[in-house]
C-alpha cells in the first residue's frame, strides 16, 4: 500500500476544501440546502392510465414546528396539467384511485394528528369529504372493484377501561400480553340513506394481526391478505395467507405452511393467487421465489416459479391477460423492473439501466406503472410507463427548483476481497476533483447487514450527507460487502456467523482500492455508518487504528445484551446459530464491546432515544467504555426519535454533526494517528 506524506495532503486539503466564509456564501450542498430536497411518492396511476395522482413532502422547520408534511398533486400522463390537490397544514398521502376513476380516496392526519380516510370528487370537485373517524389510525386501504366500498387495515383501539386508566397514571402492563392486533375493516362510501356517518364493519377479528398488503378480488366478494401471529416486526416468519369472505366475513386459510408467505395478488380472472414464498424455515438473511396459487375447490397444488436474481421480488401486479406477474427488486447498485412469464416460467428484464426505482405500482387495468426514480445526479421525480414497453414519462417537476449547484461524480467501483470475493460499490469524488490528487476518504457502511447502496440522489438529505461531503472535498466510499443485498441469496447469506471478519475485509480492500487508484489519501481516512453501519464502524475501530474519525449511528455494539433488549430478538440468533446462551464464544468474538480495550480512534456516536430496533443503551455502552480509556468521544442523543430519525430538525443536526466531527479530524489541523494496528 502506497503513503503520501502528510505535508502535500495539508496542501491538497486547503485547494480542495472550501473556507468557513466560503460556505457561508452558499458555495456548494450544505446539509440546511439538502433539506430542500423532496422526496415523491407514492405515485398511482387511473384506470384509464390517463391521470396521475402522486406525493410530494416537504421538511417544515420553524421555531414551532419539525415535521414532514405530504400533500398530493394530480397531473396528465404527460406530465401537463398539474394541479395541487391537498393544502391542509397535516399530511395527506396515499392517493388511490376508484375503479371508475370519478374518486380520489387518501389518508391524511388533519385530524387529531390520526391517520383517517377522505375521498375528492374529482368530477365535482369542492373539499376532501371525511369517511373515517377513528381512535387508532388507517394505516392502508383498497377500493372494491365495483368503488363503492373501501376496505382498510387498523389497529385495535384501547378499550374504554384502558383509556381511563391512562388519565389516572394506572397504564401498567405486561410484556406481550394483550397485543393490539390489526384487523381488516369494510367501509362504504356512501351514507345510508339518514345516516349521518359511516360505520365501518370489522371482516376480520381471529388471533392473528392482518398486514397491510392485501387484494380484493375481480368479482369483489372476497379479499386476500397476509397476517402474521401479533404484527410485531419479530413475528415476519409467522407470515400466512388467508381469504375473507366480505358478505359473512368467513376466514379461509390459502397459504399456511412453515415458510412465511407475503403480499398476496389475485390474478385478473381471480382463480388464482401471486404470492412471495420464503425458504423453509425463514430466514432474516430473506429469500423467497414467486408461487401461484389456485382459489376455490379441487386448487392445484401451489406452483412455484424460477428464483429471480435477487431472490427477493416485490409484486407490482399482473397483466391484464394474466400471462406476465411484474416484480421489483435490487439489482447490484440500481433496480430493476421484471415480467415473470407465468407459461414459459422465465424472466424478463424491462429495463437494463441502473436507476432506482421506487414504489412502482400497476394500475387497476394493468397497462401502465407509476413508480418515482431517481439517480446519483438526478433528483426524485415522479414517472409513469405503459406495461408492454418501458419507456419512463416524467410526470412531476417537484424538485425542479432545488439549487443548481455543482454534484461529486458518483462511480461504480469494483475489487475482489482477500478470499476472491467480487464486491462493488459507490465511490463518489470531491466537488472538482482532479486525476492524480489525493484526498480524505469517508468509508460509508449501509444498515442491514442486507441492506443496499444504491444510486440514488447524492443530495438527498440522510444522516450522512454525500453530497455536501463531496463539496468540501471528501471522497466517500459506499461498499457493498458480503450480505448486502442486490447480488443473490448466495452473497446475502456469505456472512452468516461470520460479521466482522469476511464483510470486514471486504471493506478495508474496498479502502484499499481507492488508495491503489490513488483518489484517497491513505493518513486521511474516516468511516461512519448507522445500524449494521453502526455495528461496522463500532468493530473497525477496535481493529485497525488506520481511520482517524468515526461516526457510529445506532450501533449494535454488544450482541448479547442487543438480542435481549431490541425489539427483533430473533434476529442475531438466526444469523450466529444460537441464543447468546447456546453460542456464547461467537457473540464474544464478534461482539465490538468485548473487542473494545485499545481504541484510540475518536468517536461520535448518534443515537435516538426512542429506538426500539438498536435501544440507545447499545450507544452509552460503547460511548461510556471510550470515555473510560480517554478516547476523544460524544454521543448525540436525539429526542423522541425511533431507529431512523423522523424529525426535520433532528435530521438536519444528525447531518451537520457529521460534517463537523469529520472536519476536526480529517482537516487540515486535524491531530494525526499512529497507522494501521
Amino acid at each position: 500500500m502506497t503513503r503520501f506524506t502528510k505535508l502535500l495532503t495539508a496542501a491538497l486539503f486547503l485547494l480542495l476544501i472550501p473556507s468557513a466564509a466560503a460556505h457561508a456564501q452558499g458555495e456548494g450542498w450544505t446539509p440546511e440546502l439538502m433539506m430542500k430536497v423532496r422526496p415523491v411518492g407514492p405515485v398511482r396511476v387511473s384506470p384509464d392510465g390517463r391521470r396521475v395522482a402522486y406525493v410530494v413532502t416537504d421538511a417544515v422547520m420553524t421555531p414551532e414546528r419539525s415535521e414532514y408534511v405530504s400533500q398530493i398533486y394530480v397531473a396528465n400522463s404527460d406530465g401537463t396539467g398539474t394541479v395541487q390537490l391537498t393544502f391542509a397544514d397535516k399530511s395527506s398521502t396515499n392517493p388511490q384511485w376508484s375503479p371508475d376513476g370519478r374518486l380520489l380516496a387518501f389518508t391524511s392526519t388533519r385530524k387529531d394528528n390520526k391517520s383517517n380516510l377522505y375521498v375528492l370528487r374529482l368530477d365535482s370537485g369542492g373539499e376532501a369529504e371525511p369517511l373515517t373517524d377513528v381512535k387508532t389510525g388507517v394505516t392502508n386501504f383498497a377500493w372494491s372493484p365495483d368503488s363503492k366500498w373501501l376496505a382498510f387495515t387498523m389497529r385495535d383501539p384501547k378499550t374504554e377501561a384502558e383509556e381511563k386508566s391512562d388519565k389516572g397514571r394506572d397504564d401498567w402492563r405486561w410484556v406481550d400480553e394483550n397485543a393490539k392486533l390489526s384487523r381488516l375493516y369494510l367501509l362504504p362510501v356512501e351514507k345510508e340513506p339518514g345516516a349521518t356517518k359511516r360505520e365501518p364493519r370489522k371482516l376480520t377479528d381471529g388471533a392473528f394481526s392482518v398486514d397491510a398488503d392485501f387484494d380484493w378480488s375481480p368479482d369483489g366478494r372476497s379479499i386476500v391478505f397476509a397476517h402474521t401471529r401479533t404484527g410485531k416486526v419479530n413475528d415476519w416468519p409467522t407470515s400466512d395467507v388467508s381469504v375473507v369472505e366480505v358478505s359473512s366475513g368467513r376466514v379461509t386459510p390459502l397459504a399456511a405452511t412453515p415458510s412465511a408467505e407475503l403480499s398476496p395478488r389475485f390474478s385478473p380472472d381471480g382463480k388464482q393467487v401471486a404470492l412471495v414464498v420464503s425458504d423453509n424455515p425463514p430466514r432474516w438473511a430473506q429469500s423467497g421465489v414467486i408461487n401461484v396459487i389456485g382459489v376455490g375447490g379441487g386448487a392445484a397444488a401451489p406452483r412455484a416459479f424460477a428464483a429471480s436474481h435477487d431472490a427477493q421480488p416485490n409484486i407490482a401486479g399482473w397483466s391484464p391477460d394474466g400471462r406476465r406477474i411484474y416484480f421489483t427488486e435490487a439489482r447490484g447498485t440500481g433496480t430493476r423492473l421484471y415480467a415473470l412469464d407465468t407459461a414459459a416460467d422465465k424472466i424478463a428484464e424491462l429495463n437494463t439501466t441502473d436507476e432506482v426505482l421506487q414504489g412502482v405500482t400497476l394500475n387497476r387495468a394493468g397497462t401502465v406503472f407509476g413508480f418515482a426514480a431517481q439517480a446519483s445526479d438526478r433528483a426524485p421525480e415522479a414517472f409513469t410507463s405503459r406495461a408492454d414497453s418501458y419507456a419512463p414519462v416524467q410526470v412531476s417537476r417537484a424538485n425542479a427548483d432545488i439549487p443548481k449547484l455543482p454534484l461529486g461524480k458518483t462511480e461504480v467501483v469494483r475489487w475482489k476481497s482477500p478470499d476472491g470475493k467480487n464486491v462493488e460499490g459507490l465511490l463518489t469524488y470531491p466537488v472538482g476533483y482532479r486525476a492524480g490528487t489525493r484526498v480524505p476518504l469517508i468509508l460509508n457502511v449501509h444498515g442491514g447487514p442486507a441492506g443496499v447502496f444504491q444510486q440514488t440522489f447524492t443530495a438527498f438529505r440522510g444522516a450522512y450527507p454525500i453530497a455536501a461531503f463531496a463539496a468540501r472535498g471528501y471522497a466517500v466510499l459506499r461498499p457493498n460487502p458480503r450480505g448486502s443485498s442486490g447480488y443473490g441469496a448466495e452473497f446475502r447469506r456469505a456472512n452468516i456467523k461470520d460479521w466482522g471478519f469476511g464483510d470486514f475485509q471486504d471493506l478495508m480492500s474496498g479502502v484499499d482500492k481507492v488508495i491503489e487508484m490513488g483518489v484517497a489519501d491513505p493518513e486521511r481516512l474516516g468511516v461512519m455508518g448507522w445500524s449494521y453501519g453502526g455495528y461496522m464502524t463500532s468493530w473497525t475501530i477496535t481493529q485497525t487504528k488506520r481511520f482517524k474519525a468515526a461516526s457510529a449511528g445506532a450501533p449494535v455494539t454488544n450482541l448479547m445484551s442487543f438480542t435481549g433488549t431490541a425489539d427483533i430478538p430473533g434476529f442475531i440468533p438466526d444469523y450466529f446459530g444460537g441464543q447468546p446462551w447456546e453460542a456464547l464464544d461467537l457473540y464474544r468474538k464478534h461482539s465490538p464491546m468485548f473487542n473494545v480495550r485499545g481504541v484510540t480512534t475518536p468517536t461520535m456516536i448518534q443515537h435516538g432515544e426512542a429506538d426500539e430496533r438498536v435501544p440507545v443503551s447499545q450507544g452509552y455502552e460503547l460511548y461510556n467504555a471510550l470515555r473510560a480509556q480517554g478516547v476523544p468521544a460524544r454521543m448525540l442523543v436525539l429526542p423522541r426519535q425511533p431507529h431512523g430519525p423522523n424529525e426535520p430538525k433532528m435530521i438536519l443536526k444528525v447531518m451537520q454533526t457529521n460534517l463537523e466531527w469529520f472536519d476536526k479530524y480529517l482537516g487540515q489541523n486535524g491531530p494525526s494517528q499512529t497507522s494501521e494496528k
